[in-house]
């Protein structure tokens, strides 16, 4: 049987034409006992498409009726045979066509692939059909990567394309119920290490050298459609030869080449963060390894410019969006009925989210810790200042909200001198991006994104430098985050944010975040991932005895606002969750600030303000008191829960039960209905001697974040749906670049 699978179109006189060399066994039968078969279906199979040949440096040659041995086929010539002299010959040269055409391989990788035509046949077969041809597959497979050494710029374009169709169309019949492994079925098992190993040294010496920026670009997208073969990485096995034979320092030489980054970078950095994640709980994975250990300071930086382009790109959508809708007629309809559909207009603004590049910031931000230092790296803030570029080649279009800007905005210039012109950080884009994502969490992915938004977060209250720079008060920033539309308050003007040092930023969106999402489906893990963030902060504040100028008055109205929803919902709210985790971690913030809070508050006002804030809202404490000691007394579920909450609450009790009796008793004797906030502050001051506090351990102690223990089945599922939205967006129009016929169209 012959059974050769051809991919290319060519187009001769206008018309495209679809060659596929395709026997069967019926064209073996009816080739052995010398009955006549067209030659359309001798070409093709049966339901083929037409074929038309002629080889490259000629003229179409004429297609005659006489049968045609598979040998002539394959090698694009119409030769005729006879009897079964003919038929024979065919046999005898099915596995290499080349035999009778010496120059076959170099004329077809000279043709260009149709490639939505070659994935379209191998889906349309069945499993069994797709093992009979198991042997052209691997010939056509290894021939592709030899021609990847080719000079010719065009034939590697063809082998490039080729892999990716071969790959794509082989995978979609890589099913349980197919019986055939995808490595057996592309390479065969007894040359797959050879040949990966072969495949891989090419691609890295494509990436490597200063050639075709095109050229890279395939290579790329090559690579991603091989990692992103199976939704779920870890299983395909294609990937323990890219373990073996690496590509890291290919993908750290894009990033750290100002050129190479601008066109490829975006690509580079989401296929590092999925090699990283490939197996990384049960064996020891290279590219973590090395990533880990990364400290040339131009490819951390060019990694961030990477991400930060992403992200802004993100934010400048957004914001975009946001401005044509408030200049809509929906919005003049929302202002004149009082904006009773703010949550719906609010709906209505949504850009795609982009987990990939965020997976790519937390693998940097985790794994590395010289990248903490390109978080503060300052540069131009994007959208604001354009730096003149030289026209790029066009590049794969990509979906919305994923793309990179297209001018590298923010290389490594001089910061200008206009005192106008607000400078940014990676740190204050991702900021900015975690406020749009985390503002609505009802969607899957957004919910996603703002998990893995307070996970890296929670990787930077933990570091000792990035809690440096987030603290330093010579670096002050004007971060404008955004807020959700809300009917109780007017939205925040841009000019009149102040300067402060990033911390304040990164508390106010803390802030934001439990103000906002008090609601049916309550976001449990995301309140207590919040809070872990500010409790982290203030255990570095009281270490290092930073009094940071915040007002801190909003942190703890939010929270006391946090406990009454928890027990005005607590029936519904326990049926889900354990809300005394969530309840213990807020009253410990509280502990925090009255234990240590002479420390790091920026004044002694500061610290009688906190008291004021408690005693003010001392009905809310006096219920959840009360709350969690029937529920302590009971023999339930929550018993141990609560009572640890009930303990907790020692110090706000004796703050509480303290002073409400003085400042009861100063109204009394002034003869005052209603005391203001400066009459109870001042019977505060004149009464801390006489109170007496409970010293608590372990406030400024916690639990250090661990991705394997706590949050492996999170990432699987995450980078299991970045794997699918890669692949989709891999599409034909994708590969199949037109700029490169142009780019090749001499060949010497």
């Amino acid at each position: 049987m012959f059974l050769w699978l051809i991919y290319f179109s060519r187009c001769i006189s206008g018309v495209v034409v679809f060659a596929m060399i395709a026997g069967n066994h019926g064209l073996s039968q009816a080739q052995e006992t010398g009955v006549d078969v067209p030659i359309t279906q001798r070409a093709l199979g049966p339901g083929g498409a037409p074929w038309a040949g002629g080889r490259v440096g000629g003229g179409r040659e004429r297609v005659r009726e006489p049968r045609v041995t598979a040998a002539s086929v394959a090698s694009g010539a119409s030769g005729s045979g006879s009897g079964a002299g003919g038929g024979g010959g065919a046999r005898g040269s099915t596995e290499d066509p080349s035999k009778c055409s010496p120059r076959f391989w170099e004329e077809l990788f000279l043709m260009k692939v149709n490639l939505e035509y070659l994935e379209g046949k191998l889906e349309s077969l069945d499993g069994e059909e797709l093992m009979k041809i198991k042997d052209n597959i691997n010939c056509l497979f290894q021939h592709c990567i030899q021609a990847l050494g080719e000079e010719h710029p065009i034939r590697v374009v063809n082998a490039l394309q080729t892999l990716c169709a071969l790959i794509r169309g082989v995978h979609q019949k890589n099913k349980s119920t197919s019986g055939f492994d995808i490595i057996n079925m592309l390479m065969g098992f007894d040359k797959a290490e050879l040949c990966m190993k072969n495949l891989m040294e090419s691609l890295d010496s494509l990436l490597c050298a200063e050639g075709s920026e095109s050229l890279k670009s395939l290579c790329l997208k090559l690579l991603l459609c091989l990692v992103t073969v199976t939704d779920n990485i870890s299983q395909n096995t294609i990937l323990e030869y890219v373990m073996i034979n690496s590509i890291f320092e290919a993908i750290l030489q894009i990033l750290s080449h100002p050129p190479s980054r601008r066109e490829h970078g975006y690509d580079a950095v989401v296929l590092l963060a999925l090699l990283v994640n490939y197996r990384k709980y049960e064996s020891v994975n290279p590219y973590i390894v090395k990533l880990s250990i990364v400290d040339d300071e131009a490819t951390l930086n060019g990694m961030g410019l990477v991400i930060a382009q992403a992200l802004s790109e993100y934010n400048r959508q957004y914001k975009d969006k946001e401005e044509e809708h408030q200049s809509g007629f929906f919005s003049a309809l929302t202002n004149m009925v009082g904006s009773m559909f703010i949550a719906d207009a609010h709906e209505k603004i949504s850009v795609q989210t982009n987990e990939a590049i965020l997976l790519a910031l937390y693998e940097a931000v985790h794994l590395n810790r010289n990248f903490i230092t390109v978080l503060a790296q300052s540069h131009p803030e994007m959208g604001l200042v354009t730096t003149p570029v030289s026209p790029a080649p066009t590049t794969p279009a990509t979906p919305l909200g994923t793309t990179p800007p297209s001018s590298d905005v923010i290389s490594s210039v001089e910061l200008p001198l206009d005192a106008d012109v607000q400078t940014s950080n990676l740190l204050i884009t991702f900021l900015k991006y975690s406020s749009i994502v985390m503002q609505d969490t009802k969607d899957e992915h957004r919910l996603h994104s703002g998990k893995l938004c307070l996970i890296i977060l929670t990787c930077i209250a933990e570091d000792q430098y990035a809690n440096a720079f987030l603290h330093d008060d010579n670096m002050n920033f004007r971060v404008n985050l955004h807020r959700m539309p809300m009917r109780h308050r007017k939205k925040a003007a841009d000019k009149n944010l102040p300067c402060r040092p990033l911390v304040c930023a990164v508390l106010d969106l803390m802030v934001e975040f439990i103000v906002t999402h008090m609601m049916k489906e309550f976001p449990m893990d995301l309140y207590v991932r919040c809070i872990q963030v500010v409790h982290k902060l203030l255990c570095y504040q009281k270490k290092c005895r930073v009094r940071l100028h915040y007002t801190w008055r909003e942190l703890w109205s939010a929270l006391i606002n946090l406990l009454k929803f928890l027990m005005s919902n607590e029936t519904v709210l326990l049926a889900k969750h354990n809300i005394f985790t969530l309840a213990l971690m807020i009253v410990n913030l509280f502990n925090m600030f009255i234990t240590y809070g002479d420390t790091f508050l920026p004044t002694p006002s500061s610290y009688d303000e906190l008291y004021y804030e408690i005693i003010r809202m001392h009905q809310s404490f006096d219920n959840l008191y009360s709350m969690v000691l029937r529920l302590s007394t009971n023999a339930g579920q929550w018993k141990e829960a609560a009572s640890k909450v009930t303990h907790a609450l020692v110090n706000i009790r004796a703050i509480i039960n303290h002073f409400n009796p003085k400042i009861e008793s100063y109204a009394a004797v002034n003869h005052i209905s209603q005391l203001s906030e400066e009459q109870v502050l001042e019977v505060v001051r004149a009464n801390y001697d006489t109170l007496t506090l409970k010293l608590q351990d372990g406030l400024d102690q916690y639990e250090r974040y661990s991705e394997q223990h706590k949050e492996a089945a999170f990432f699987k599922e995450l980078v299991r749906s970045i794997s699918t939205n890669v692949r989709r967006n891999l599409a034909f129009h994708t590969l199949s670049q037109e700029v490169l016929l142009k780019e090749f169209s001499t060949i010497s």
